[in-house]
């Protein structure tokens, strides 16, 4: 995608990989990079640098319910790149995890992509142009123990976006998915105090924020519609593909039901 004189939007661009894609985006010669928050007032202001994008301004934009998502798609007209970045983490054997945090999770990293994208898709198809990019996990390929409802979560979210990319064949929208492996942020510290309860997490591979929000921009600009995680990561994804006993057996010998 020709980033040049476009509009983004990134959601959850507070901190994290959101906030990292948005000040990688706001290097690029863009019309307008809207940061999508609960609280505007809250994000730390961000000016592009010479050449970069023209404005870049946080909008209100609360994911956890199908009303507030509905008043913050109202005030989003002319979105021709929507990056639907915004996720939470649940952890932890199934019977312990508590059930209000899934919902909300499922909300968030599942529903909320679905409905925000239906809210901006016409007008994209309208332009006949714009990309929407769905940040998903490995472990929405590799489904392992201790993340059972948030591997659930973003294996909807690789189906979405695969289902929705084939249907919007010839409209001029595209959809890409990226395969996010372990990204030094406060959820990857969620991670490891969650799961590490009953896995070695210590051979991950953890890259930083910066690093990942540039391959995921780089992948825009080269119209790829996977991108995948890299390093050893990679040979997960490769191993979702294979027989599952190959899967079962990396469990086996990462996961125990005894807490660590």
């Amino acid at each position: 995608m020709d980033l040049t004189g476009r509009t983004a939007l990134v959601t959850g661009a507070n901190r994290g990989i959101g906030r990292a894609l948005t000040e990688a985006l706001a290097a690029r010669p863009l019309a307008r990079v809207l940061a999508g928050v609960r609280d505007p007032d809250r994000f730390d202001p961000l000016v592009p640098p010479p050449g970069g994008a023209a404005e870049v301004r946080a909008v209100a934009l609360d994911l956890s319910t199908r009303a507030s998502i509905d008043a913050g798609a109202a005030d989003l007209a002319g979105v021709d790149l929507l990056v639907n970045n915004a996720g939470q983490f649940v952890g932890g054997l199934l019977e312990e995890q508590d059930t209000e945090a899934v919902y909300s999770m499922l909300q968030v990293n599942l529903v909320a992509v679905m409905h925000l994208t239906q809210r901006l898709l016409p007008g994209m198809i309208a332009r006949r142009r714009g990309l929407v990019v769905n940040n998903t996990s490995i472990v929405g390929y590799a489904h392992m123990p201790a993340v059972t409802t948030y591997a659930a979560s973003k294996a909807g979210v690789v189906a979405f976006s695969e289902a929705l990319r084939r249907e919007l064949r010839e409209t001029g929208v595209e959809v890409m998915h990226v395969v996010t492996p372990g990204v030094k942020t406060n959820m990857l510290e969620e991670t490891d105090e969650q799961y590490g309860r009953y896995a070695d997490t210590s051979s991950w591979d953890r890259i930083e924020p910066r690093e990942w929000a540039e391959k995921i921009v780089g992948a825009i600009e080269s119209g790829d519609h996977i991108l995948g995680p890299g390093g050893k990561t990679a040979l997960a994804k490769l191993a979702s593909r294979g027989p599952a006993a190959v899967l079962d057996a990396a469990a086996a010998r990462m996961f125990s039901r005894q807490p660590r």
